[in-house]
């Protein structure tokens, strides 16, 4: 691989090219293993391999990639992606600028693992899954249970025309169950660790091992029978105290997207929309309260935005995006922050594979812990509601007005957590609902959760990224029963 992209950087030779970078992924596999309602549901056991080749002109970048890792091909479609940029300077009106970071020399970067989920057979894997989707069946009400189980392996090489390098072995797993209980047209689902397959984290089938699915799926069973007796819940202005899996959708849509800095220059509008936070607000911006601060974090041990290096070779690192309410920094690449002025790049520049080119992206945008308990958080409740797990939502294109459906909630009554509710909505306006955060939950009360499945770009990129959150308390948000 690494004499595969010194013919590719050998043959970017155009005096009007000032750097150049080639990416190798291969394998890049994808394995998902379900089961549902007692029987084999889905197996996928995918396998991919490309090389991509970015070049920069005085005026544009070009992009080109390959699935065929030999020599020649490489050399194509290197000089591929200098034709690509100079046909994009002839209509640039102003010149590139982009960040002098310190590059990669040679680094290595491995996932560690205690037991690889690739080189393991799939026996294990069926065999959990299984006992776990039957443990849903506690009710006749429960007409469906599933159990999943995802892993990613992205072997990369990455060389840069500036003697930037480094190789890198990242393995993401996850798994997670879901009950369906059913009476007539009302149909209420509960999951397990989340909504959203499950949680993920960037380790070795250990981690799905420590899930103990099979231990907690009778309960996910029992509630989501539940629900189907449980009111609607009431609607109107009230204190809201937000779990930690929805507070960490909640992160991600309102905060991480909306501080990437393609999407606040408008690079990314035709698809994944703008933003509602302006360039020159960012060290002034009034995002949320006092109580509110936010770090993105690609260092985080356990975390699917955790890496060595972006795919611009900029080392990993840990930056403040709101601190005490004020928005302090944003997610850039090299280009968008020599665009914003900044000295060095967020080293958030990332591709779903050898066949995209890099893009701003989240890592593991995190919410800090406070200083109250769960308990403290409802004393200060006279009447409100507990929501948790997301079931739908809807935000619009600057990341501004939203609305999340939960699977799940709970009156709050004179400090103490009452009856279930079903069907909660709630909904706002992402500076307001952030200045209505009173009270955020401690260390004991936040998790590192796992999104897989975070899309943007064009061509469509496909990312995963964590998330730590703890459970935190707003004050009059617009909540309804759907």
């Amino acid at each position: 691989m690494e004499d595969l992209i010194r013919t590719a950087l050998a043959a970017v030779d155009d005096p009007g090219v000032v750097h150049a970078d080639v990416r190798v992924v291969a394998p890049y596999r994808f394995v998902q293993l379900a089961v549902k309602n007692g029987a084999a549901s889905a197996l996928t056991d995918a396998r991919t391999e490309a090389l991509g080749v970015r070049v920069r002109t005085a005026r544009a970048w070009g992009f080109a990639t390959t699935t065929d890792l030999r020599p020649g091909p490489a050399r194509e479609v290197a000089r591929l992606a200098v034709r690509l940029a100079q046909a994009a300077g002839r209509h640039s009106r102003e010149f590139l600028r982009v960040t002098d970071d310190p590059a990669a020399k040679g680094g290595r970067y491995a996932t560690p693992l205690k037991v690889d989920p690739f080189t393991m057979t799939f026996d294990p894997v069926l065999e959990l899954l299984t006992a776990a989707e039957k443990g849903l069946h506690v009710s006749r009400a429960v007409k469906s249970g599933m159990a999943t189980f995802n892993a990613w392996e992205e072997n990369k090489w990455y060389g840069s025309s500036d003697g930037a390098s480094y190789v890198s072995r990242i393995v993401h797993v996850g798994a997670g169950v879901a009950a369906t209980a059913v009476r007539g047209s009302n149909v209420q689902r509960r999951s397990a660790p989340t909504s959203f397959g499950g949680d993920f984290s960037q380790a070795g089938f250990e981690f799905v091992e420590s899930l103990d699915l099979a231990g907690r799926a009778p309960e996910v069973g029992r509630q989501a029978a539940a629900l189907l007796e449980a009111p609607v819940c009431p609607t109107g202005p009230t204190t809201l105290v937000l779990g930690s899996a929805q507070l960490a959708l909640q992160v991600h849509e309102s905060v991480g997207h909306a501080v990437e800095l393609d999407r606040i220059f408008g690079s990314e509008a035709a698809f994944a929309g703008t933003s509602w936070v302006s360039s020159e607000k960012v060290g002034t911006l009034r995002y949320g309260s006092d109580h509110m601060n936010v770090v993105a974090d690609a260092t985080v041990p356990g975390g699917l935005g955790t890496f060595g290096w972006d795919d611009e070779g900029v080392v990993a690192q840990r930056t403040p995006i709101v601190h005490r309410g004020i928005l302090v920094g944003t997610l850039s690449s090299r280009e968008s922050a020599a665009e914003l002025g900044l000295q060095r790049s967020g080293g958030t520049a990332r591709a779903s594979g050898g066949d995209r080119a890099p893009l701003v992206r989240m890592t593991n945008i995190n919410l800090e812990p406070g200083d109250s308990s769960f308990e403290e958080l409802l004393e200060g409740v006279k009447e409100g509601v507990y929501l948790d797990m997301n079931r739908s939502w809807s935000i619009d294109d600057r990341r501004l007005n939203f609305q999340f459906g939960t699977e799940f909630g709970r009156r709050i009554v004179r400090g103490e957590l009452g009856g279930m509710v079903r069907n909660p909505i709630y909904s706002g306006m992402t500076p307001a609902f952030w200045a209505s955060m009173d009270a955020v939950g401690d260390r004991s009360t936040r998790h590192l959760w796992g999104l897989p499945n975070c899309g943007k770009g064009q061509p469509i990129q496909e990312a995963r990224v964590s998330h730590a959150a703890p459970i935190a308390r707003f004050r009059r948000v617009a909540v309804r029963g759907g």
